[in-house]
């Protein structure tokens, strides 16, 4: 899918350049920013979009609405998306990063998913975001396709809320260089620490922090 071209993005806008900008690539050139704070933004936007579609298009309670949100915004999922679009090919990577396969990398690719969307709603405009989550990522939802990671955090939630008790994840340590870094998570459960995670992002790293705490409260 020629996405570039069919929305008519501009690849040397420096927006769009920086939504495909690592951080290896700026520590080894000195130029310019990574994408990181557009990771930020395009995460809250497809937050938004797929709730609104599920809020329009179905009758789900919260819950249910939250773990399909959760199963198609997990970083599988991104992956998913980011190399179905071929934005891979985009990336501007160190040539450490570049070496060590940096552009196949899960957490890589899922990231500049997010990033590509932030770009795009900076330089274009709310509705050729909306068009291309909707052309990429609701079809997914429509056709109920179980490709993605189970969502540990909704099911642990889930249980919590029973006993009306409140979760909050921390990030604990980060360890390794920028652009190889690796995050310790935990999940509190009204204070008590019942669950401890470690990945390559801080998403998958909460996810095996609820696995872990799950598996205790089995």
């Amino acid at each position: 899918m020629d996405i570039i071209t069919k929305y008519n993005i501009d690849l040397n806008n420096e927006i769009i350049k920086r939504a495909f900008t690592h951080s290896s690539y700026v520590n080894e050139t000195k130029k310019g920013e990574d994408y990181e704070r557009l990771e930020f933004l395009g995460d809250k936007i497809l937050d938004f979009l797929v709730s609104e579609y599920l809020y329009i298009n179905d009758d789900y309670d919260e819950g249910k609405m939250t773990k399909l949100r959760s199963s198609y915004v997990c970083e599988k999922a991104l992956a998913c998306y980011s190399n179905q679009l071929g934005l891979p090919e985009y990336l501007r990577l160190g040539k450490g990063e570049e070496q060590t396969g940096g552009r196949t990398k899960e957490s890589i690719v899922a990231d500049i998913f997010e990033s590509f969307l932030a770009a795009v709603y900076l330089t274009k405009d709310s509705k050729t975001v909306k068009d291309i989550v909707y052309e990429v990522v609701i079809p997914y939802i429509k056709e109920e396709k179980d490709l993605f990671l189970h969502d540990y955090k909704t099911t642990l939630q889930e249980i919590v809320q029973t006993d009306k008790k409140s979760t909050l994840y921390e990030v604990t340590d980060e360890t390794g260089p920028s652009n190889e870094k690796v995050f310790t998570c935990i999940v509190k459960v009204d204070g008590i620490v019942l669950g401890k995670g470690t990945s390559t992002s801080k998403k998958d790293a909460e996810q095996e922090a609820a696995k872990d705490a799950l598996s205790k409260l089995k």
